[in-house]
C-alpha cells in the first residue's frame, strides 16, 4: 500500500509504473465498493428489505411514492402515471437506479480510496485535515441527498398540479425523464450540503478569512438564491426555498468555523511574535 512507509523508502516515494498500479489497485476496490451497492440496489428495487426487523420500502415504491400522494391529496385529478416506452426501457431503468443507488450508498468507500490514492503526496498536516474533510463531507452529503426527499413530494405536487380535474385528463410521466428527475433532485441537494466544507477549504488556505464572508453574507444568500433556482430540477418555490435555506444555515455555520480558525491563527502568529520580541538583544533567536 502507498500508505504504508518502508525503511528502504521512508518518503513513500513511487514510481510512475507504483503510481499506475496504486491507481488501478484502487480504482478496482471502488469499482467492486459501486457494483456490490448496484447489486443491492437491484435486489431491493422491487424487493422488500428487512433488517433486526425493520421493513424497508422498495426503490421503485420509495420514487413513485411522490406521484402516488399527490393522487391522494388531488382524486379528482384524473389519472397520474408513468409510462415506459420501449421493450428495454424498465430494464434499463432498473439499472439506471440500481447504479445510482450503489454509487451513493458506497461513497464513504470510494472516497476513501480517492483519498487514499493522492494521500501519498500530502504531508502529515494535510493528510490530518484532509481525514477530516472526508469525515465531513461524507455525511452532509448524505444528509441532503435525504433532505432531498422531503422536499420532494410538494415539488412533484406542484408540477402535476396543473393537470386539469376531469374525468378524461391523464398525465402520463414518461418514465426515463421522471426517473432522471429524482435522481438530479437529490444529486443536487447532497452537493449542494457540501457548501461549508468548500469555503472552510477556502479559509483554511487562507484565501477567503471569516470577515470577508460575513461582510459578504447579503451577496452570498442573493447567489445562493440564483443557484437554487438554476439547479433546482422544478421550477417551484417550494424546492428552491428548500435547497436555499439549509444552503444559508450551512453557509453561517462555515462563517462561524472561518471566524473560529481565523482567531486560532492570529492568536498563534501573537505568541510567536511576543516570543520573539522578549528575546534579548545578546541572545540567539530563531530567525
Amino acid at each position: 500500500m502507498a500508505l504504508l512507509r518502508r525503511k528502504d523508502n521512508p518518503d513513500a516515494r513511487m514510481s510512475l509504473g507504483e503510481h499506475f498500479r496504486e491507481f488501478r489497485r484502487r480504482a478496482l476496490i471502488a469499482a467492486i465498493a459501486i457494483v456490490i451497492g448496484a447489486i443491492l440496489g437491484w435486489i431491493v428495487y422491487d424487493q422488500h428489505l428487512t433488517v433486526f426487523g425493520y421493513r424497508f420500502n422498495t426503490l421503485v415504491n420509495f420514487i413513485q411514492q411522490p406521484l402516488a400522494e399527490v393522487h391522494k391529496r388531488h382524486p379528482n385529478a384524473g389519472d397520474l402515471n408513468y409510462s415506459a416506452n420501449g421493450v428495454s426501457e424498465a430494464f434499463s431503468l432498473k439499472l439506471k437506479v440500481s447504479i445510482w443507488f450503489g454509487v451513493i450508498i458506497t461513497s464513504p468507500v470510494w472516497l476513501w480510496q480517492v483519498w487514499g490514492f493522492l494521500a501519498p503526496g500530502l504531508t502529515k498536516k494535510e493528510k490530518r485535515v484532509s481525514r477530516g474533510f472526508l469525515a465531513v463531507s461524507v455525511p452532509l452529503f448524505l444528509l441532503g441527498c435525504w433532505s432531498s426527499t422531503l422536499a420532494l413530494p410538494n415539488a412533484i405536487e406542484f408540477l402535476l398540479g396543473t393537470t386539469p380535474e376531469t374525468d378524461r385528463s391523464a398525465n402520463f410521466t414518461d418514465a426515463q425523464k421522471y426517473y432522471t428527475f429524482i435522481i438530479k433532485f437529490i444529486l443536487v441537494f447532497g452537493l449542494a450540503f457540501l457548501l461549508p466544507v468548500f469555503l472552510t477549504g477556502l479559509n483554511m488556505i487562507r484565501i477567503l478569512p471569516g470577515r470577508i464572508m460575513l461582510k459578504g453574507w447579503r451577496v452570498a444568500v442573493m447567489a445562493m438564491a440564483v443557484f437554487s433556482a438554476m439547479m433546482s430540477p422544478s421550477p417551484d418555490a417550494w424546492s428552491m426555498l428548500a435547497l436555499m435555506v439549509p444552503m444559508i444555515v450551512l453557509y453561517f455555520a462555515a462563517v462561524g468555523v472561518a471566524f473560529f480558525l481565523d482567531s486560532r491563527r492570529a492568536k498563534r502568529a501573537e505568541k510567536e511574535r511576543s516570543e520573539w520580541l522578549d528575546v534579548a538583544d545578546d541572545e540567539k533567536s530563531q530567525l
